[in-house]
């Protein structure tokens, strides 16, 4: 889910100040054109630009380090970053596996168990077109090129709108199912739409994960909780440049 913020990253200047102070999280969806009649347009990045962001950062500096260390560090000195992408599709696959190992970063993939190889189902209610999701082998592959994956529930529901057993359920089971399928420990969580409360997070924290990633604006430091990760969501260039300008400014004077 894209914020209604306005405050969304799709070049380095206007952040690089606030990137110096914390380590920032960018937020993917979908790599590829976008087709007609889509509805949260926001979701997809072309290969060129994708690939633009990547080589900014890399000329920058920044290097991609693991998610569990974004929220270690009291400035960002050290120029890292960390690359996510959201729901597990099959384009990111196709088309940004070679980039981001010709720029050399690595990205955590969040995943919905229940829909792996399938379609963006819980999308599909709302009328959205279906994107293929990676499916098993594809993950194999994904992790194969060094790269991470983290969970998104069972079916990527609101969180905060189930009863508490079933917001378990889907923090759990996912984590449980990703493990049994893939036979490796899953530490990274992400909640669907970035909602989450209190109760959802001490559940993410009993499941045993190490870190949670909200849609919440902002770079990470050791001021930061684990289980509330901060992120920015990448994209094309906003037109809203007002509202981002709006949460540059509160972010300066926060901090002078």
């Amino acid at each position: 889910m894209l914020p209604s913020s306005g405050g969304y990253y799709s070049t380095l200047g206007p952040f690089e100040e606030m990137f110096r102070t914390g380590v920032p999280i960018l937020t993917y969806h979908k790599i590829g054109l976008r087709p007609r009649g889509v509805r949260l347009k926001g979701l997809y990045l072309s290969p060129k630009l994708f690939e633009k962001q990547l080589a900014e950062l890399r000329e920058a500096g920044f290097t991609t380090a693991p998610l569990e260390g974004a929220a270690n560090q009291t400035d960002n000195s050290a120029r890292h970053v960390v690359l996510t992408f959201d729901d597990g599709y099959g384009n990111v696959m196709e088309n940004a596996l070679d980039l981001l190992a010709k720029h050399r970063f690595r990205a955590v993939q969040f995943l919905v168990v229940n829909c792996l190889g399938k379609a963006n189902e819980w999308d599909l209610r709302a009328g959205e077109k279906p994107e293929p999701l990676m499916n098993a082998a594809q993950i194999r592959d994904w992790l194969a090129a060094g790269h991470e994956i983290g969970s998104h529930t069972l079916n990527h529901p609101r969180l905060t709108r189930l009863t508490l057993r079933d917001a378990k359920e889907e923090i759990t089971a996912s984590k449980k199912r990703l493990e049994d399928l893939l036979g490796r420990p899953i530490a990274h969580f992400c909640y669907p739409y970035g909602d989450w409360n209190e109760p959802v997070k001490d559940l993410v924290a009993e499941a045993g994960y190490l870190t949670a990633c909200t849609t919440r604006f902002g770079v990470n430091t050791r001021a930061t909780p684990v289980f509330t990760l901060n992120r920015f969501t990448a994209r094309y260039p906003t037109r809203n440049w007002r509202a981002l300008k709006k949460h540059l400014v509160q972010w300066k004077r926060s901090n002078d």
